[in-house]
């Protein structure tokens, strides 16, 4: 796996979401690349790692940006939260502080956790996967921006950013859909050895801002963040609020 890196300062790592790759997080590296030194990450499958061989399990990605990278905070957005998530309850020497932008520890409704998604909505991405790449994605993205105040200017950049580089894996796609779907890692949140950062949109429609509310609650040494007026991607619609949260926690894990 290749990772760019861009900035000076304290190492931030940034991890995407599903179907996209790092050139979504354009907004926060222009905010954030005067203080800290950025390591983007495209996961197997996206971007510049399009042809990576690396299959989309959280353990083998972890491991290889851990393996890359310094000691560092990690931030995931939506997919990219498992990984950091997993990254921080497995190999916590490596993840200096967590945070989570619109991400859940388990993205599908389950026993004692009402707030995912409907398991039904995960099944017809997969089935739909197949029959339509392109318009499963363009229907994945307009759900990531349903609800917020800059709906249409947010789907304008998802939909120029996703093909940017290059059309991400069929193969990577489905496993990474798979990841939302079955991971669960709610039971290692009262364990976290790390401060965390749980960056949420009110108006999300994917990743409930009351679970993220409870998974902060569960975690010790957590803040909690709600941008009102943000849906599934705020660092695009309010990428100053979501990048002054990030400079105050990150400079509270040096004081």
């Amino acid at each position: 796996m290749r990772i760019q890196r861009t900035g000076e300062g304290p190492p931030l790592v940034l991890l995407h979401g599903w179907a996209m790759h790092s050139g979504v997080f354009a907004p926060l590296v222009d905010a954030l690349r005067g203080q800290f030194s950025l390591h983007l990450v495209d996961l197997p499958g996206h971007g510049v790692n399009h042809d990576s061989a690396l299959p989309l399990e959280l353990d083998a990605v972890a491991d290889a940006v851990a393996a890359q990278v310094p000691r560092a905070v990690w931030l995931g957005w939506s997919l990219g939260g498992l990984v950091a998530l997993h990254a921080a309850q497995t190999r916590p020497t490596s993840v200096r502080g967590l945070a989570m932008v619109c991400a859940s520890p388990c993205f599908v409704r389950a026993p004692h956790w009402p707030d995912g998604m409907d398991p039904q909505v995960f099944l017809g991405f997969a089935a739909d996967l197949a029959r339509d790449y392109r318009a499963t994605i363009d229907r994945f993205l307009m759900l990531e921006v349903q609800g917020s105040d800059h709906l249409r200017e947010e789907l304008r950049l998802l939909r120029a950013q996703v093909f940017s580089v290059c059309e991400p894996s069929r193969e990577r796609l489905a496993e990474g859909l798979a990841r939302l779907q079955d991971s669960d890692l709610r039971e290692g949140l009262p364990r976290l050895a790390m401060p965390s950062l749980w960056i949420a949109g009110r108006r999300d429609r994917l990743v409930s801002p009351t679970a993220m509310q409870n998974c902060a609650r569960l975690a010790p040494r957590s803040d909690y963040l709600q941008v009102e007026h943000g849906g599934h991607a705020p660092f695009l619609s309010h990428a100053d609020e979501v990048a002054g949260a990030l400079r105050a926690f990150i400079a509270g894990l040096s004081s």
